[in-house]
């Protein structure tokens, strides 16, 4: 395409492959002038705080965590956080311990499910990972090893591996075996040569990630002890620590007329959230391995590159193997036992909850009666944050290259690489609508 032609151009991605969910790249420019560069959500509304109104206390766990396959863990523990801290359900450090454990698998499964099957056949050139299992059929293997291995943390830890029934509130009602947990102890430790191994796969194809760089606010959480996937205060890199039932004052949502999910802003006109967040915010707090993997790839914080969310994923994969070997051993070390279950006498009262899923800073809030019963809720997804700042990447991004000369088939393939760093699970995200009946 000439210079001439790039001053008048449509790119329109429908229904953009290999994320989760349907949404649609629009960029529109005339005369030189960019009009529009936006990712609209056309995915159907969800309705999964009206589903839990009602409800028992003791169901909505296992409702909530049906808004997503992949980040299912996250949504059950969120719930179950927000639960506690309405009805003032204690938890033990076992039960703990064990959801610890389950994040870990969930991190590692998603983020495998990224990096090696959504994102490697852009940096590999080919358009799925299929063709991979012929070129690269090593690479192909290591990744169903660890994704194997990941699967089966949440399934030993939780019952299953998607929609794990175990974990209830304040109580775990099936502990793994000592023998399970062994297995999967050694199982991990395997693991660290395949992430080494991840890490020099990355490192052969790192010059095919954009040099981009926005500067931009990251949000996640921050704990005083360790890497905050479980516990810990909202945390800005502009504004600093804000306490987890202050979340509305961050997200502060809003509807868009290009999406069907809300977009939402802190400090500035879009923040960001996941991997890459949680590294820059956290990165003297990765443990032993993750360090070791965080400095093989070059990363130092703060990264304003979000093509490097993936590289920030593989370095949480090394932090969560090494961190379940570690809560494995404090486990064992302790001993295993049953504990009774908590005698709970619902009183009502609102909670708040939130975890770090793979995509992000997840919260859930609930509102119960004096039954139990769900009065209210409210979920604020990960990837609904994430929109307004791949809004705001996209209208940096296509100006500068124009100035570059780029075609419009670089452009595109540009910008379908840059929302799938962001690791986007659209469906998750879609819960604006408020429906008034008038009579």
């Amino acid at each position: 395409m000439s210079a001439a032609n790039t001053k008048n151009m449509n790119i329109n991605v429908h229904h953009l492959t290999r994320v989760e969910g349907h949404g649609d790249i629009v960029v529109n420019i005339k005369d030189g002038v960019v009009e529009e560069a936006k990712f609209h959500v056309v995915e159907s509304p969800r309705f999964f705080e009206a589903f839990v109104r009602g409800r028992h206390y003791t169901e909505t766990a296992w409702i909530t965590c049906r808004i997503c396959g992949i980040c299912s863990p996250g949504h059950q523990l969120t719930c179950l956080k927000a639960t506690e801290a309405a009805l003032n359900i204690p938890v033990s450090e076992q039960t703990r311990l064990l959801r610890e454990l389950l994040i870990d698998g969930a991190t590692l499964q998603s983020h495998i499910l990224h990096v090696y099957f959504l994102v490697a056949p852009d940096l590999f050139g080919v358009p799925s990972v299929i063709p991979l299992v012929e070129t690269h059929p090593e690479v192909v293997k290591r990744a169903l090893r660890l994704k194997n291995l990941a699967n089966d943390i949440c399934e030993i830890v939780n019952g299953n591996a998607v929609h794990g029934m175990r974990m209830v509130p304040g109580w775990v009602t099936k502990l793994p075996t000592r023998a399970e947990l062994l297995s999967l102890k050694d199982r991990l430790k395997e693991a660290i040569k395949d992430l080494e191994d991840t890490v020099e796969t990355i490192k052969s194809v790192a010059d095919k990630l954009p040099d981009f760089t926005r500067e931009t606010e990251y949000i996640s959480l921050r704990s005083k002890e360790g890497f905050a996937f479980y516990d810990g205060d909202i945390f800005s890199s502009d504004t600093g620590a804000t306490p987890v039932d202050k979340y509305r004052e961050i997200t502060n949502e809003e509807v868009v007329r290009h999406s069907t999910a809300k977009h939402t802003h802190h400090a500035r006109s879009s923040y960001m959230v996941g991997a890459l967040a949680r590294c820059n915010n956290n990165e003297d707090r990765l443990n032993e391995f993750g360090q070791k993997v965080a400095k093989a790839l070059g990363f130092k914080a703060p990264c304003y590159n979000p093509y490097f969310n993936s590289v920030a994923q593989v370095i949480e994969c090394a932090h969560v193997v090494q961190h379940a070997i570690e809560t494995i051993d404090t486990l064992l070390g302790r001993g295993l036992k049953m504990e009774p279950k908590p005698d709970i006498k619902p009183k009502g009262g609102t909670g708040v909850g939130s975890t770090e899923v793979p995509r992000g800073i997840l919260f859930h809030e609930y509102t119960y009666d004096d039954d139990g019963l769900v009065v209210d809720a409210n979920c604020i997804i990960p990837t609904n944050q994430n929109f307004a700042n791949i809004d705001d990447d996209m209208q940096e991004f296509v100006p500068k290259m124009l100035e570059m000369g780029w075609d419009k088939e670089k452009m595109t393939f540009a910008l379908e690489m840059l929302v799938r760093a962001y690791d986007p699970c659209i469906s998750c995200s879609v819960h604006y609508l408020n429906i008034k009946f008038k009579e």
